[in-house]
């Protein structure tokens, strides 16, 4: 018997085993992580980086830091960035984000590097917490809320290999296609965007650009970009001061051509999208530079710098891939004796490079109120904490995913009111710092 099981060891799984594995008031608990892929054992890193990358928040560093991970990663690789700079393909509209005294905004880090890490914290407390690697759960069995004498009041787990757990609390980060909510009969929402993402290891011919009129040219590659395109966003995330990863969310014709062009023509793609200007058009231009003269007279202090992204030199060899996009979210996270987090629960679009963060904050708010629960001596699978937990995180997560899903679809359109309207609105937001 098993105080928690974790169904899932990605990113958001690991996390959680490893966060409870930590926890003081865990020292006297069984955890089980179901994991259905090999060990992978932490190792020197290629010189080549992975297509793969998250984008950390300081959040979520401070997760990964409260359980000794967050050192791994330092030792390992990252790249933090200092600014953001998000700006419209069909205007001159930009806003720009960045902390007082140049703090770190947040950190690009490859999804292996942090798998690495997280396994060293796993390792280093493998007497609390046994890992099942290539272990599948095929079939769940709920326990009744009011048990009798001939039934088992725990979560039972059958594995693909035969074998079968029991446990207290069933955790499911198994990802969106979460059987643990399938077998939980808990629905779903969910909608396929036309697009997918197309991701890739670029090297930059130089780190980046400002205006000689406006700034001094940088050497470090600190900036994170995003420019969003009627076709979808493209973003270009700093991962050393000459590589960068790239996220380009596009239809699925589209995407399809670029994984097929050749180098040179997907180079050229990629700078002619950060760079062109094909979908301005005069009135547009017009408009929102009187808007932004008006704003630099009320709030001189209000206009940004622009920065001009770099340009591209060329690609990683196979490092191109593709993934549909598509946004779901469980009308449920618990339920008596099963909690679902990360991706079961939930999925976004990545324009905000909040997936991850979403299932991290998911692991902090859980690994708290199951802290508690331990400390006071409750049942861990109790709804009564679970729902707290529940009512933390949806509060949270359905805002944000609803304002990622709006923007999705406001920047999908060529109209010239809705441009218009944006293109003021993004402007006025970038000249608010409160509202911003």
């Amino acid at each position: 018997l098993y105080d928690v099981v974790v169904s899932g060891g990605g990113l958001v799984g690991s996390a959680m085993a490893a966060a409870l594995g930590h926890d003081v008031h865990f020292r006297d608990k069984r955890i089980a992580l179901l994991e259905a892929g090999a060990r992978k054992e932490p190792g020197r890193l290629p010189a080549a980086y992975s297509n793969r990358v998250s984008s950390v928040s300081p959040g979520s560093a401070a997760l990964l830091g409260s359980f000794g991970a967050w050192d791994h990663v330092c030792s390992l690789r990252f790249k933090s960035f200092r600014r953001m700079q998000v700006w419209d393909a069909c205007s001159e509209a930009m806003i720009s984000f960045e902390k007082d005294n140049l703090e770190d905004m947040g950190y690009i880090v490859e999804n292996d590097v942090i798998m690495a890490a997280l396994t060293k914290q796993l390792d280093a407390v493998a007497e609390r917490v046994e890992v099942f690697y290539r272990s599948r759960a095929v079939c769940y069995t709920w326990p009744l809320p009011q048990h009798g004498c001939d039934t088992s009041p725990w979560v039972q787990i059958e594995l693909a290999d035969g074998r079968r757990l029991q446990t207290k609390l069933l955790i499911g980060a198994d990802g969106h296609n979460s059987l643990v909510r399938k077998e939980a009969e808990i629905p779903n929402v969910e909608h396929q965007y036309d697009q997918s993402a197309v991701v890739a290891t670029l090297h930059l011919s130089e780190a980046r650009f400002c205006k000689p009129a406006l700034s001094q040219a940088a050497t470090d590659n600190n900036v994170a970009w995003q420019r969003f395109l009627p076709t979808g966003p493209i973003a270009l995330l700093p991962l050393s001061d000459t590589a960068s990863s790239l996220v380009w969310s596009t239809s699925h014709e589209h995407a399809s051509e670029l994984l097929a062009m050749d180098e040179e023509r997907f180079v050229d793609s990629i700078n002619s999208a950060f760079w062109s200007n094909i979908n301005h058009t005069d009135f547009i231009d017009a408009a929102g530079a009187m808007f932004r003269s008006a704003i630099s007279v009320l709030r001189p202090s209000g206009t940004a710098i622009r920065q001009l992204p770099p340009s591209v030199a060329k690609v990683d060899p196979e490092s191109r891939a593709l993934f549909p996009l598509g946004v779901g979210h469980a009308t449920q996270y618990v339920q008596h004796r099963v909690a679902l987090i990360g991706d079961a629960a939930h999925r976004v679009h990545p324009l905000a490079g909040q997936g991850v963060n979403l299932g991290f904050g998911d692991v902090a708010c859980l690994t708290q109120h199951l802290s508690a629960a331990a400390f006071d001596g409750k049942d861990l699978g109790s709804l009564k904490h679970l729902l707290q937990f529940e009512t933390a995180r949806q509060r949270h997560n359905v805002s944000l995913m609803a304002a990622t899903d709006m923007l999705k679809r406001l920047y999908s359109t060529t109209l010239a009111p809705v441009v218009l309207l944006r293109t003021w609105g993004l402007q006025a937001t970038n000249a608010l710092s409160p509202l911003k």
